[in-house]
């Protein structure tokens, strides 16, 4: 009398058939069971996982992408089993640029595992429907600088304008903030235009790149208003998508980076003036209320906008006229870029916006963290 076993991979794929395209809590469990039962299946349910991450880097999704949806949709358990996927596909993955490679660097650290062994493989289960069923993404092609005119400078700058940044978040006096975050802006501009007169200056110039920025709930929409106000006043255009909390921001690469830098500040920078205001509130009797923080930030945001387009407008007469026409190629081809990347798109409009001491007292931070129109540019 004989008698056979199932394989690994068979049970692998009994597994899979059972528990990952039948969203049923008694098929996941069927899956589970046959996986529980198996320790020996363990290196190739890694290796399918390794897969659907690859998978998902060819459907336009990068490891910030991932990380950001695992986190929001499942647990921290699920976001260790992800983080640990995508770097060991990173080991054998070809070399993508570096904002990807920020992203890896970037990953959370991975808690050790303290759950039973069914337990671990319904939450890699979990994980793994998670992944197959997230669609395509615009695919985002890093550009990398063809011309090293001058070595370290780029760097440089960007150090100087997060030494400002950082600044403006610790201080505790509005109008010191404003001084840092309105000198961060000028180097900016000028970080900006000087790029601009080196590509035009180069034989093949750089093309508009793209990257994703997460704008994540609460007030999410507040948020896409402000990175929308600070993209445009940076050369660049945002596409928000809502159902992944990001926005995709469209511009040459030194722009791009000056965009993270700023929005994430003014960021930081809003949710600081919040508590104040949220604490002089209370104390003058008043809860604090969800539609007073969600006013709060559409009010700066908004206004925010106003004052960076009072800057883009300021900026345009302060350049000679030589440069003109290299701005508005560069602001041609960074439109050009969008429209292909998102054909079509939608104006969305604030929602919950009600509450009016909240709005006041947005505006009124906005205002103190205003920045002020650079000098002329020589």
């Amino acid at each position: 009398m004989s008698s056979t076993s199932s394989s690994p991979v068979d049970t692998v794929e009994r597994a899979f058939r059972a528990a990952l395209h039948d969203s049923a809590d008694t098929a996941l469990d069927t899956g589970a069971s046959l996986l529980a039962a198996d320790p020996a299946t363990d290196a190739e349910l890694t290796r399918r996982g390794v897969e659907f991450v690859a998978a998902l880097w060819r459907r336009g999704w990068q490891p910030a992408d991932a990380v950001r949806i695992v986190r929001r949709e499942l647990d921290a358990v699920h976001l260790a089993l992800v983080t640990a996927l995508i770097r060991a596909q990173a080991r054998d993955d070809r070399a993508r640029g570096r904002r990807w490679a920020d992203q890896l660097a970037e990953l959370p650290a991975e808690p050790p595992a303290s759950t039973d062994r069914f337990s671990h493989v319904t939450a890699v289960l979990e994980l793994y429907r998670l992944l197959l069923r997230l669609p395509a993404l615009e695919p985002l092609q890093e550009r990398e600088p063809h011309r090293q005119s001058r070595p370290g400078s780029h760097s440089r700058m960007l150090t100087r304008i997060r030494a400002l940044l950082a600044k403006a978040e610790a201080t505790g006096f509005p109008q010191e903030a404003e001084a840092l975050t309105a000198k961060a802006q000028e180097l900016m501009a000028r970080h900006s235009v000087d790029e601009a007169l080196l590509d035009a200056r180069a034989p093949d110039p750089d093309a508009p790149g793209a990257c994703r920025i997460g704008v994540e709930p609460p007030y999410e929409q507040a948020k896409a208003v402000l990175l929308d106000a600070v993209a445009d006043a940076n050369h660049c255009r945002a596409v928000w998508n809502e159902p992944f909390a990001f926005s995709t921001v469209v511009g040459f690469e030194a722009d791009l980076e000056t965009v993270e830098l700023l929005y994430t500040s003014l960021l930081v920078q809003a949710q600081s003036a919040m508590a104040k205001a949220e604490a002089g509130q209370r104390a003058g009797g008043r809860r604090r209320t969800k539609t007073f923080r969600q006013s709060f930030l559409a009010a700066y945001a908004h206004r925010i906008g106003a004052r960076l387009g009072e800057i883009a407008a300021a900026a345009e007469t302060a350049v000679n006229d030589d440069l003109l026409p290299v701005l508005a190629t560069r602001a041609v081809a960074v439109g050009a870029a969008t429209d292909r990347m998102f054909p079509q798109t939608v104006s969305t409009r604030l929602r919950g916006v009600t509450d009016e001491a909240g709005w006041t007292e947005g505006a009124e931070a906005a205002d103190r963290a205003r920045m002020r129109a650079r000098p002329r540019l020589p």
